[in-house]
């Protein structure tokens, strides 16, 4: 089995996609996870042959490390009972905030006490043959820096794909791009670095055995790390009350809009230009399923990370059942409530002032961030 990880946004339903297009990989078994309530990464995957296993219950990383265990041996059992297609590899798509040290430990790791049967079994039938991370050509830097969950995707992986490469044409982002491997290689100095539009597939997911020692002392501490809070009675990253206890920052959100009525184009355009202008960095992610009035049959997907928003694809039919419009955001620092309250204003066409929604979305963020330097500077007055 390989790792696909990458940052919010980085390309990784493209290239699976891309991936799942080639017959050589139909006899694949895909594992989507997603950061979220309200699930639509598999809407974004062309099935075809593939088996697909749609994992919407937050990051396999925050559920503690036997889910991933848990969901490879169901998916065995469901293959070995002819309940699904069978199956020469599987690739294991990560949530974009996916943290790879307890997946990682979790098929690497050796384990204390007797093996159960699910055990046994996911050990006879799987093995990590790779990780591949997608690195964003023009937001990858700045991602890198903020969150951590970046950094430590680039310094897992074996391959490193960089993506959106071909969105360089003046010289100083193609000079960018160009220095790009020396960068990372300061990060993750044994992965091979790939320009995502000369990538050989077949090569880029080929078997070969990953070996975590190869990774460097930073991956080598974080999984000691992970090993040793796993075996800490009552773990597995969960609170007392049984509930996931997130490892993102605190200011890490998602929330969702899910509408029963299709949105007129050219009004849900506009409000994501104007939520993407007034929210800008913190705005980390935004994706979904949308159906329009101009065409309710052929629904839009849509894609926006930070500043740049994607060409919506419109598809020829629904992917599934499901015909409402679903819109998943990712956040840093923001409150779900002004969005809904833009979303609602903009397309329902109550009288708009771009002035007085900025000012208002604006207000949220400086009241939150208010909050925190409280926090901060109460605690400051407190150290000794």
């Amino acid at each position: 089995m390989h790792f696909l990880s990458g940052f919010l946004g980085s390309g990784k339903s493209t290239l699976l996609n891309k991936l799942l297009s080639d017959p050589a990989f139909h006899d694949s078994a895909v594992i989507i996870n997603e950061f979220g309530d309200v699930p639509v990464d598999h809407l974004l995957v062309r099935r075809g042959e593939t088996t697909i296993n749609q994992v919407s219950t937050g990051c396999l990383c925050c559920s503690g490390t036997t889910d991933i265990r848990t969901t490879l041996f169901d998916l065995h059992c469901a293959a070995s009972a002819d309940l699904t297609s069978r199956f020469s590899r599987v690739i294991v798509e990560m949530s974009g905030l996916g943290d790879p040290a307890p997946l990682v430990n979790a098929l690497t790791a050796s384990r204390s006490g007797e093996d159960t049967l699910r055990d046994r079994t996911v050990d006879s039938a799987f093995y990590l043959a790779g990780f591949v991370t997608l690195y964003d050509s023009v937001t990858g830097a700045m991602s890198v820096e903020r969150h951590f969950e970046a950094l430590k995707q680039v310094a897992f992986a074996d391959r490193i794909v960089l993506t959106k490469t071909d969105l360089a044409t003046d010289p100083r982002a193609l000079s960018n791009v160009a220095a790009l491997p020396q960068e990372l290689r300061a990060l993750n100095a044994s992965a091979d670095i790939i320009d995502g539009q000369k990538a050989d597939l077949a090569a880029l997911f080929s078997p070969r055995p990953y070996s975590v020692v190869d990774r460097g002392d930073d991956v080598a501490g974080w999984l000691a790390l992970e090993a040793a809070l796993a075996t800490e009675a009552n773990h597995a990253f969960q609170s007392h009350a049984g509930e996931k206890t997130p490892r993102h920052g605190p200011g890490i959100r998602t929330f969702s809009i899910v509408g029963d009525q299709p949105l007129p184009k050219q009004r849900f355009q506009r409000f994501l230009s104007i939520l993407q202008k007034s929210a800008g960095q913190r705005l980390l992610r935004v994706k979904g399923v949308i159906a329009t009035e101009e065409t309710p049959d052929r629904p839009l997907i849509v894609h926006a990370v930070q500043h740049m928003l994607s060409d919506p694809v419109r598809l020829d039919a629904w992917p599934d059942d499901d015909h409402r419009t679903r819109l998943v955001f990712i956040t840093s620092g923001i409150d779900p409530e002004p969005v809904r309250a833009l979303f609602a204003a903009v397309i329902d066409g109550v009288p708009f002032s771009f002035i007085r929604s900025f000012k208002r979305f604006h207000s949220a963020l400086v009241a939150s961030l208010n909050n925190k330097l409280t926090v901060l500077t109460n605690l400051s007055r407190k150290l000794p």
